[in-house]
């Protein structure tokens, strides 16, 4: 059963309603034992970097996911939760992240267009990036996904399995290992995006 991690922040329950379309009954919960007996973890996120890791770490979650994602367990981050997977954000300072992906988040300010408006909100055209991952098994390339962020996910060279375009290339989706994110809503994205969360769920991983 997925485990759709409750720390306080995040789209919980609309998430859960699109498992339990596609079939899967998901759980949410913030108890340790409940995640570590997870078949496959949701971290979901909305709002500023430096609060959720806090909260993660004060729960001591952040050391359950660390520990999870080492036992091979596939895990999903979705929007700040896909930020929190990088080593740090600069959201407002600099903080650290769960360290399971290499690159650091950036103000998407920084390389799109002056004239574009910030957050990016909407629908936007995926690009798939290389070997089509098996989360994306159900999607074509050119699927359109729903977004609202500031900040991205920059310099994380070979996780990056898809990226949309915002005057200027932005990551939309990384995986390394049995680890990966997505900076758009699979649950706000329509038919593609349940065809995502299916392709989460089928998602095989060789385990350690």
């Amino acid at each position: 059963m997925p485990v759709i991690v409750d720390y306080g922040v995040g789209n919980l329950f609309s998430l859960q309603s699109s498992f339990a379309f596609i079939g899967a009954e998901a759980q949410v919960s913030g108890d340790a034992g409940v995640i570590r007996g997870a078949d496959r973890i949701v971290l979901p996120g909305v709002g500023a970097f430096a609060d959720a890791s806090r909260k993660l770490r004060e729960s001591g979650l952040d050391a359950v996911l660390r520990e999870q994602a080492a036992r091979g367990t596939p895990i999903m981050g979705i929007c700040l939760g896909m930020q929190l997977l990088f080593d740090e954000s600069l959201e407002y300072g600099r903080h650290k992240g769960l360290g399971l992906i290499d690159g650091t988040v950036r103000p998407i300010e920084e390389v799109i267009d002056p004239a574009l408006k910030v957050p990016h909100i909407g629908w936007n055209a995926l690009r798939l990036v290389g070997e089509k991952h098996p989360i994306f098994r159900y999607i074509e390339d050119g699927d359109h996904v729903y977004f609202v962020h500031s900040y991205y996910a920059a310099d994380c060279g070979d996780a990056l399995i898809a990226d949309t375009e915002y005057s200027a290339p932005l990551t939309a989706a990384v995986a390394k290992g049995n680890v990966c994110g997505c900076q758009f809503h699979p649950e706000k994205s329509g038919e593609v995006g349940l065809n995502i969360l299916r392709g989460f769920c089928d998602w095989e991983v060789e385990r350690p």
